[in-house]
């Protein structure tokens, strides 16, 4: 069994996220969303892994699977620093709620999202969204790009103690989505 960040979440229903620890896989689920979002936090800000800011990250993986970037708490600021306007920019709370409604338009107006990525969430905040989700939103997966295990999603990483390994798995995921966007 793996330990969440916050071990006071150990029992999590009859549900618990997929453990992987292959950025290819998580590619290959990314690329077989229809509608995939990623949410991100002002961790994103606030943390960089190998010398490179973690809203960079977040910006090449958007890029990479051509999915919008919705800015939560006072990312949008650093998004548009970095040349980069996001789709939609909503309080964490927010997003959720919309996301929980399974009518409702989605960032860009084409219908809710399938695939919820999440990258830079405080962990406390992103386990109880996670939650929420899992149990109010059936009708769409989610997914944690953070270096933490976080049972209520449909697919995480396990607890990586080593950036080295983080880093690994998100340059082999990048290389896996570029890949197929050019087979496309």
């Amino acid at each position: 069994m793996t330990i969440p960040y916050h071990k006071v979440n150990v029992f999590t229903g009859t549900k618990e996220a997929r453990i992987i620890d292959d950025g290819a896989i998580y590619a290959e689920l990314i690329k077989k969303a229809l509608r995939p979002l990623l949410i991100v936090g002002p961790e994103c800000l606030a943390k960089s892994l190998d010398g490179k800011p973690l809203l960079e990250w977040a910006v090449e993986i958007a890029r990479s699977a051509g999915m919008p970037i919705c800015a939560t708490a006072h990312t949008k600021k650093g998004l548009l620093e970095t040349g980069y306007s996001p789709e939609s920019s909503y309080d964490l709370i927010e997003i959720l709620n919309c996301l929980t409604k399974p009518d409702w338009a989605g960032v860009e107006g084409k219908g809710n999202h399938d695939l919820v990525l999440f990258l830079g969430i405080r962990t406390d905040l992103a386990t109880g969204g996670l939650s929420t989700l899992k149990h109010y939103a059936p009708h769409l997966k989610t997914m944690t790009l953070c270096k933490y295990y976080f049972p209520h999603a449909n697919y995480s990483m396990p607890n990586l103690v080593k950036d080295k390994k983080w880093h690994e798995f998100l340059t082999t995921m990048l290389e896996k989505l570029r890949q197929a966007d050019r087979e496309e």
